[in-house]
């Protein structure tokens, strides 16, 4: 009785996904990658700064400032920095891989 139940609910499940509306809008794409890697960019400078400003607080002695603070600012910008090399690093990839294609 129960494996009717299941039965029953995969049916559903299988009419719905065949029923779906492509995702595709035709809406333009590249605009939006590039509003995207502009903000990206932007959150790793904005990252870079607070940590460099914790860090001249820390230095100066500003009892609101703790170390763990600045390091956390610091490992923070790190992180965003590396990714985002890593992400040009595999855009002039793909570049050259295009470029390299035979026409």
């Amino acid at each position: 009785m129960k494996i009717d139940a299941i039965q029953a609910e995969m049916r559903t499940m299988m009419v719905e996904a065949t029923n779906t509306t492509p995702v595709a809008t035709g809406a333009k794409v590249g605009a939006d990658f590039g509003n995207l890697l502009t903000k990206a960019i932007n959150n790793v400078n904005s990252l870079q700064k607070a940590s460099g400003d914790l860090q001249t607080r820390f230095d100066r002695g500003d009892v609101d400032v703790s170390l763990s603070d600045v390091m956390i600012a610091r490992n923070k910008s790190s992180v965003a920095f590396d990714a985002t090399v890593q992400i040009r690093n595999k855009l002039v990839e793909a570049y050259k891989d295009l470029m390299n294609m035979p026409v």
